[in-house]
């Protein structure tokens, strides 16, 4: 596995798991070929020093490359000083966490528009972030916070808004979610789409941006206000063959965490497809 690769994962623990552990579930990764693992810590980070340094060891051991999803309770554009400091704080603690297991990508839900502009909104997540950020380096902390790219319309996260935090924040990269991408308004989802994302993504962030690209993929169910839920690959409309040769030929470098209610079944057929072209 040369970091010239892409990764192929899950989001969690794969189904066929025994047991429910994030241990259980790195072993299983290696048995089943994959690459990667996401840690899922969206209900809270419930994880301490102790067991952070056994996932480390474990995934050191097994050759897995891990990365953290922060909790989902998260609103850096909330009006409420209070929730403001509480997505923070969930926010550094599942960095904190993870970097301890050596992930050192932080995926997270950044918030909603609320009665907000967009710009406002831009504003001040970019503040809480460069806040956060800022914090982390003082603390040595190795992690890059990922904002992800949303599915629904009423929260933030277009592919703009995620690169232009990019752009603008050191320590910050994006999670592209390319279902959320397509659900958000029922489009990007063709070769010529996907090459306008990759393209805008090496216009934003230079090279940098397609040689550590983080990315979640799964089918999706959606409506007029964006996605409903999460569907495999193969029942939905998302045309994941076209995204695999649009990533093989940018030469995209970096992990593909798979989020279908099939884990690992799906990121072994992606893997495949994208293998075979």
């Amino acid at each position: 596995m040369t970091s010239k690769d892409l990764l192929f994962g899950t989001g969690g623990v794969p189904r066929s798991t025994k047991g429910t552990s994030s241990i259980s579930g790195i072993k299983r990764i290696r048995e089943l070929g994959l690459d990667c693992m996401e840690l899922e810590f969206v209900q809270g980070v419930r994880m301490g020093e102790k067991g952070a340094k056994n996932v480390l060891e474990t995934a050191n051991k097994e050759e897995v490359a891990l990365s953290v999803h922060a909790p989902y309770y998260i609103n850096l554009n909330s009006y409420e000083e209070e929730k403001l400091k509480a997505s923070l704080e969930r926010i550094y603690e599942a960095a904190k966490v993870g970097s301890l297991c050596g992930a050192e990508s932080i995926v997270l839900h950044a918030g909603f528009y609320q009665k907000s502009t967009k710009k406002h909104t831009f504003e001040n997540i970019s503040k809480a972030l460069k806040e956060l950020t800022g914090q982390l380096r003082d603390e040595g902390i190795q992690a890059v916070l990922r904002p992800e790219t949303m599915g629904k319309r009423t929260q933030f996260g277009t592919l703009e808004e995620v690169l232009a935090l990019s752009a603008e924040i050191e320590g910050v990269m994006p999670c592209l979610d390319f279902c959320h991408l397509h659900a958000r308004e029922g489009k990007e989802n063709s070769y010529s789409e996907f090459t306008e994302i990759l393209s805008r993504v090496e216009e934003s962030l230079g090279k940098q941006g397609l040689s550590n690209m983080h990315m979640h993929i799964s089918g999706v169910e959606y409506g007029t206000n964006g996605e409903k839920r999460h569907l495999t690959l193969k029942e939905s409309d998302l045309n994941y063959p076209e995204l695999m040769k649009v990533l093989k030929e940018f030469k995209a470098q970096g992990r593909v965490i798979l989020e279908s209610p099939i884990l690992e079944e799906d990121a072994l057929m992606l893997r495949k497809l994208y293998n075979e072209i």
